[in-house]
């Protein structure tokens, strides 16, 4: 069963996010899990203006292209070179060395706990 982190809060379209400021971005185990190997990543750039809810970005596997929704609305300050340079490492470490992007928030989406995320989608909270 995929991990869910209780540190992080999670948004309904599989985003994580961290409580640091400015908060790190990723996608959850649970969806790398579904999206099977991940073979390339687009993410926004630094300075682009991101929309909570909105696509800024997205991850292609063997088996789809799913768009990455920000689950807050800012401006990102920081994008992560390491899954642009080794996808894989979403199927691996997707709550360590492959978070995606951060954001300079200023409004939150709507965002669910570690518990009402696992619940939602079956996976085990950690």
């Amino acid at each position: 069963m995929s991990k869910v982190l209780s540190t992080l809060r999670y948004s309904a379209e599989h985003e994580w996010i961290d409580a640091a400021s400015p908060a790190r971005i990723g996608i959850s185990q649970i969806a790398a899990d579904a999206l099977g190997d991940v073979v390339y990543v687009d993410m926004p750039e630094v300075g682009a203006e991101v929309t909570s809810g909105e696509p800024c970005g997205e991850v292609e596997s063997t088996k789809s292209v799913s768009e990455i929704f920000s689950p807050v609305t800012g401006t990102v300050v920081e994008v992560n070179q390491v899954p642009v340079d080794n996808p894989g490492i979403l199927n691996e470490d997707p709550y360590g060395a492959g978070w995606l992007f951060t954001v300079e928030v200023t409004e939150e989406g709507p965002l669910l706990s570690a518990e009402e995320y696992a619940s939602a989608n079956g996976g085990d909270v950690e």
